[in-house]
């Protein structure tokens, strides 16, 4: 929350009252220009976007006008005066603890508290009967207490809200619940004003619409821009060891980080995954002769342990902490003064919220160092520096609000009070993402809540809230309410499916059957995986290839295959894709020789032998190699969409060539590449007129062909049951009565296969496959990739792997094989590999 640096502001100060404008003095401050123009835009009614650098004070400007309203009158209000919200409960605490300095400094008879998962029982119930003048909490609180009895008391004097981090929060689903939430505090407080607090964005209308209420067309906040402070410092590392082809690990970087912590005060290590995370740590302290202070912190880790290790940051004991996306956000840890970022950061947004960690203060650089895993990672990474350099931000656009949290939140306002449906409908159509919502979808979603829909109204435990004669809805039994309270919220966690060897199921004709559920059990694979394999689809696992049977609820029943490649291999890891924005600077790069001069001499060469032995994709086209290799065919694209994008792709075209005869046999995909290999020669197929590269990669695949692959996998029960659980149809917690992943599974199969029976157009379907193709399909990137190429296909035909095409071959298999062995046999699959694409080992 500092204030220090930059230029003295003008006689503005004159608008702060005398005891503020003493404590700035106190402090050695002046107060920025940008916190007194949002104590002057603070109106009743009114919303306002602050955009500025980490670092510009930012926090005690939104807190600055709630701080001046109750310094004379801290009682005057009754209820909750200032409502504070934030993505993470660590932040809540952070900035609560933060604003006791001024608070204690100024002799302000002001009361400050936290409101999160992990206050306890007692202090909350005091809370609702003595609430604190300013209440720092999350979406899912404010959640709860707008669906208590309590909530026009704790809300009906509400003057401010304050939204922390907005854009890491606006375009998720927690965004379209907190959107929601704020619609109703509004309600109750008509005179109320909203602040946002962000310090990165792209699209600043979609932050200011989502702030502003949408009565009449649609509205904006007013907003308030900080110019950037000083420019950050930022390089990618370059290394003389061998640079790696794939892999993310960057083993050969670790002497050069750990060199780099010795030299700093304190160095933040981000990494994209938690399982890098934990192989980093490992490394760093077998590397550790100088017994360094080095911790790490993930979501995974127990949250005592998390508090430790954020304490021992605050108070300095600590020379380096290696995190993942939990210290993302604008907490002010101690005195960071380098950021590492551990692979590709896949955006300059997230890369120079990241960088803001270190320093913390606007007009003092961040210093930051990339450090690639690969050689396309060298690009990407370079890319994103470039762009973080030049200050551009590449969020992505909000999308219309999502109908399970919108289910979910009518529920817990049936549990506050009965409701009119169109009363209703025009509250929740004043928030940003509902503003398109029209009427009669609105209905449907009261009566799925009311009933769970035509195909499951016959069962009484969906029916939830009821009308009654006097038109009104409300809670039809407390048990509902109960289980409201127990499940708010919109974070699923990923779950994690055991993987059994099955007896094998007699294929002889006409003999089929179920699979035994027998078998020992190889281990766990993550549900995400699992729900994109599809009957016979083969995969590697436990260092064998395993055929896909079915999924029986929070098993995968597999059987032993004797094919020799893995049809669609599991990737460990992030599933983050690169942004649009990097994607095309990176087609850039490779496209213009002149750019190569920004890269280090390994990967310069390998483009320069690329552009020898086969060709460079231009910035619009799409790059298709095909060559022999192995008594196989092999097709390489290099789309560079994603790897999400990419397996969508993948599935999508693998249909297409079995229907064209070509026997494919798999697929592997990386964030640049996708490549599938054959029994049929393309090559000869392409030159007889027999097959054409422009109808394979036709828009019309994201029809009819996407539609029944989507039937024939699994992806689609898992995204539904995610849905059902936000939704409220099947509750995650009740008291004496908490269900496993495995019972939720089978809840939510059950009823998926009815409704696809019965009722296809079911509201929760819908909102499965929009999350669908949201998510893990990316189904946008794969259309707007097609409509991009479209006559821009350039087919090379050679007689051997290119350079290019080595890293997303080496992906094959790879991830199943652990420890030392898996090491040596990449670097014996990469040196084949390498020795075949450039004619030497040694490059």
């Amino acid at each position: 929350m500092s204030a220090k640096a930059g230029p003295p502001s003008t006689d503005a100060t004159t608008a702060l009252p005398d005891r503020f404008r003493r404590w700035f003095k106190k402090r050695g401050w002046r107060p920025r220009s940008h916190q007194l123009d949002l104590i002057a835009e603070t109106k009743p009614g009114g919303s306002v976007l602050l955009i500025a650098p980490t670092g510009a004070g930012k926090t005690l400007a939104g807190f600055l006008p709630s701080l001046i309203d109750l310094a004379d009158a801290p009682d005057a209000h009754g209820g909750v005066h200032t409502l504070y919200l934030s993505p993470l409960k660590a932040l809540a605490v952070d900035i609560a603890r933060n604003l006791e300095a001024p608070i204690t400094e100024m002799e302000l008879p002001i009361a400050v508290e936290t409101r999160t998962g992990d206050t306890s029982q007692a202090k909350r119930q005091r809370q609702k009967l003595h609430p604190p003048q300013i209440l720092m909490t999350t979406p899912e609180q404010l959640a709860l207490l707008l669906a208590s009895a309590e909530a026009e008391f704790l809300f009906g004097n509400l003057k401010r809200v304050i939204v922390d981090e907005l854009h890491a929060i606006a375009p998720t689903k927690r965004g379209d619940l907190l959107a929601l939430g704020i619609a109703r505090l509004r309600r109750l407080s008509p005179a109320l004003s909203i602040a946002g607090l962000s310090a990165t964005v792209k699209n600043p209308d979609d932050l200011r619409r989502w702030l502003a209420p949408q009565r009449i067309g649609e509205e904006l906040a007013a907003v308030i821009t900080v110019p950037g402070g000083a420019r950050p410092e930022i390089i990618v590392h370059e290394t003389s060891e061998h640079l790696p082809w794939s892999g993310h690990a960057a083993r050969h970087a670790i002497p050069a980080i750990y060199q780099a912590i010795k030299e700093h005060k304190l160095t933040l290590v981000f990494v994209n995954t938690r399982f890098i995370a934990e192989f980093l740590f490992q490394a760093l302290w077998e590397t550790n002769d100088d017994n360094l202070p080095i911790a790490l912190h993930h979501g995974s880790l127990d949250v005592n342990q998390r508090r430790k290790v954020e304490a021992a940051m605050a108070a300095g004991r600590l020379r380096a902490v290696i995190c993942t996306a939990t210290l993302d956000l604008g907490i002010d840890w101690g005195d960071v003064d380098l950021v590492v970022h551990m692979g590709s950061p896949k955006g300059s947004s997230r890369l120079l919220q990241r960088i803001g960690r270190a320093n913390h203060r606007m007009d003092e650089p961040s210093k930051a160092i990339i450090v690639p895993g690969n050689r396309f990672e060298v690009i990407e990474c370079e890319a994103t520096r470039s762009a973080a350099m030049a200050g551009q931000q590449d969020t992505e656009p909000l999308q219309a609000g999502a109908l399970d949290v919108l289910a979910q939140h009518v529920l817990g306002m049936a549990c506050a009070a009965p409701f009119e449906v169109a009363d209703l409908h025009a509250e929740i159509t004043g928030a940003a993402p509902y503003r398109h919502l029209g009427f009669e979808e609105f209905t449907d979603v009261v009566n799925f809540v009311a009933t769970g829909g035509y195909a499951l109204k016959s069962y009484d435990r969906f029916a939830r809230i009821r009308q009654t004669k006097d038109g009104l809805w409300r809670i039809a039994n407390p048990r509902a309410a109960q289980q409201y309270r127990m499940n708010v919220g919109t974070i699923v966690e990923a779950d994690m499916l055991r993987v059994r060897l099955t007896r094998s199921r007699s294929r002889r004709s006409g003999l089929t059957g179920p699979v035994s559920r027998g078998g020992r059990v190889l281990g766990e694979i993550e549900d995400y995986f699992a729900s994109t394999l599809r009957p016979g689809d083969t995969f590697a696992f436990g260092g064998e290839i395993l055929r896909f049977e079915t999924l029986a609820e929070n098993e995968v029943l597999a059987t032993r295959s004797h094919t020799q490649d893995a049809k669609v291999p599991s990737y460990a890891g992030g599933r983050m894709p690169l942004t649009t924005d990097v994607a095309a600077t990176v087609r850039d790069m490779i496209a213009n020789p002149a750019r190569w001069t920004e890269l280090p001499g390994q990967v310069r060469e390998w483009l320069e032998i690329q552009r020898h032995r086969s060709v460079l994709p231009g910035h619009d086209e799409l790059l298709v190699e095909t060559f022999p290799r192995a008594g196989k065919h092999w097709m390489v694209c290099y789309p560079f969409e994603g790897r999400n994008a990419h397996q969508t792709l993948g599935m999508l075209l693998t249909r297409r060539m079995e229907r064209a005869g070509l026997n494919p046999l798999g697929f592997v995909a990386n964030d640049y590449a996708l490549t599938i290999w054959c029994l049929g020669d393309i090559d000869a197929r392409i030159g007889a007129g027999l097959f054409s590269l422009d109808e394979l990669f036709d828009e019309d695949m994201l029809g009819d062909d996407l539609e029944e692959w989507l039937l024939e996998s699994s992806l689609m029960k898992r995204m539904f049951r995610n849905c059902a659980i936000i939704a409220g149809l099947i509750e995650k917690r009740f008291p004496g009565q908490e269900k496993t992943g495995r019972q939720m599974t089978i809840s939510s199969d059950l009823i998926y296969d009815v409704l696809r029976r019965h009722e296809p157009d079911h509201l929760l379907l819908r909102a499965a496959r929009a999350d669908a193709a949201k998510g893990l399909l990316d189904v946008s990137r794969v259309g707007s990739m097609l409509a991009r190429v479209k006559g821009r296909i350039v087919h090379q035909p050679l007689d051997r792997i290119s350079p290019l095409a080595v890293p997303v071959i080496l992906e094959i298999g790879r991830e199943p094989v652990h420890g030392q062995a898996r090491n040596a046999l990449l670097e014996e699959a990469s040196s084949a590999l390498v020795e075949e694409a450039m004619g030497s080992a040694d490059v």
